[in-house]
């Protein structure tokens, strides 16, 4: 980690307290302690986990699901694997309930712990309940209710439903319907809390695009009936010209001296319209007033500092850094961390998934370079998914930069590689172009270079837009990968620095 100065502090509407692809944020607190967990879609390990004891500040603790043992692999496309989930901590213990949509047929997992850093447990299956984003939620008795968005990826939605749920068996009772919403579309994310008295329930309505919302209800019972907000949506920036957007999928956490605080996702588009983003989801924090009975979302209560993103990783310690990540499968069999500093990576195989040969870790600035030194045939990658990557490689030494958008892959330059270890160089810059009207701007300018002795040579500059959510669809963000091509690559080092 470098020990540049902090930066100066900015709104928590606009700064995220967790940059990059980490989307769904759900929280819970434990004295003075509180803990973040997100979605991960199909990168193994799954599920980060962080904690903070300001809100603002937030470190990575591990990853709730290490084990492949704990949600089948699915096929490595894009967007597939673990969905949203909520964290929760009742009777001494932390649990985590979410949908593996690779596997949804076979309903929710839900994992229990008493360490939030892990190990986390092999999971408890709900079957009957098959849809996303459960929620879990328990009343003074001890009952616990899992509430989720029931559906079917080939039949459709159904609705938010409700049941008891045996933690230890996974047992449902037969589901009843709740409320279903303000009247806006993709009603999902459903979270209950039990405030004062009354039973509140939290969705996210509108699609995870430019028209999402949060939306409340309460009610007497966790199970209803349902009185909806006047207010709703409680929190949005649909139809604005504000910096981040997409905003929802809203977690409330209390903290220690009675107050309340919010998590949820958005995004921050770029460039000319519609707007591109391309770190995917982030995490961003509001304070939470109540108003004659209804939580009201204060965005710019809170200052926060942009995180300290850069690194310089020559992969010589025993484990790899939880940064990094494989998609569809598994560090362990796609990477060999060598005894004299760096690692190997094992290049694509049969029975893969179509995800080897590739070790990815989150893009989390709009501005950066990043370099990786590798010996031999190998390459360094900015990706969004398969379909959607710009790429250098080594081969039989020569360096080639390459585009693949959708059904065209094309080699944009060729170079020499020189003798020795090769550095690839990575950045995101500035747009060549102005926003409309006077131009028609990506989010950013992608330069290619190989780094000579006299300074990086440039091969291509490409359009950002192309690795964008706008363009590729999907729910992930960018990534920068290391990868391996028709044999193993060596990497020795990569580093990896915001330009602000």
């Amino acid at each position: 980690m470098s020990d540049t100065a902090q930066p100066d502090t900015g709104n928590a509407a606009t700064v995220p307290i967790i940059p990059g692809f980490y989307p769904d944020p759900t929280i819970c607190r434990v004295g003075q302690d509180y803990y973040l967990a997100h979605s991960s879609f199909e990168y193994f390990p799954g599920a980060p986990i962080w904690h903070s004891t300001n809100l603002r500040d937030w470190t990575q603790i591990g990853h709730i699901f290490t084990r492949r043992s704990q949600f089948a692999r699915g096929d490595a496309r894009p967007s597939t694997g673990l969905y949203a989930g909520t964290l929760r901590h009742h009777d001494g213990r932390f649990w985590y309930v979410t949908t593996n949509a690779s596997d949804y047929d076979r309903g929710q997992i839900l994992v229990h712990a008493q360490d939030p850093a892990g190990p986390w447990s092999e999971p408890v299956r709900v079957p009957d309940a098959i849809g996303i984003d459960p929620d879990i939620a328990w009343d003074a008795l001890g009952h616990c209710y899992l509430t989720w968005k029931a559906m079917s990826f080939t039949d459709g939605e159904v609705g938010i439903l409700q049941s008891r749920l045996d933690v230890k068996t996974g047992h449902i009772e037969t589901p009843w319907p709740v409320w279903q919403g303000s009247g806006l579309g993709a009603v999902e994310s459903p979270h209950l809390y039990h405030v004062e008295n009354t039973w509140y329930l939290v969705l996210a309505e509108g699609g995870t695009e430019r028209g999402h919302t949060a939306t409340v209800a309460k009610s007497p019972q966790p199970w209803g009936p349902f009185e909806d907000c006047p207010h709703n949506p409680v929190l949005t920036h649909r139809s604005t010209i504000h910096p981040t957007q997409n905003i929802g999928h809203a977690d409330l956490v209390r903290t220690p001296t009675g107050g309340w605080a919010a998590v949820y996702l958005g995004a921050r588009p770029r460039g000319s319209t519609p707007g591109f983003h391309v770190l995917g989801r982030e995490t961003f924090l509001a304070g939470i007033d109540w108003n004659d009975g209804w939580p009201v979302f204060a965005e710019d209560r809170y200052q926060v500092a942009p995180v300290l993103t850069e690194f310089d990783d020559h992969f010589d310690e025993p484990v790899l850094h939880m940064r990094w990540l494989v998609p569809g499968s598994e560090p362990v069999t796609t990477t060999d961390l060598l005894p004299d500093g760096g690692i190997r990576i094992l290049p694509r195989s049969p029975g893969s998934g179509g995800s080897a040969g590739l070790l990815c870790t989150r893009l989390r600035d709009l501005r950066w370079t990043a370099e990786a030194t590798i010996e031999g045939n190998g390459g360094f990658q900015l990706r969004l998914d398969h379909r959607h990557h710009y790429q250098l490689t080594v081969v039989d030494g020569t360096v080639r930069a390459s585009a693949t958008i959708g059904d065209i892959d094309v080699v944009l330059a060729t170079a020499p590689a020189p003798d020795g270890p090769t550095v690839l160089r990575l950045a995101a810059q500035d747009p060549a172009e102005a926003n409309v009207p006077l131009g028609d701007a990506g989010p950013d300018t992608i330069v290619l270079s190989l780094v000579e002795p006299d300074g990086p040579r440039e091969l291509a500059r490409l359009d950002g837009r192309y690795l964008s959510t706008e363009v590729a669809s999907g729910f992930t963000g960018r990534m920068l990968a290391l990868t391996a091509t028709n044999s193993p690559a060596v990497v020795r080092r990569m580093t990896y620095r915001p330009d602000h």
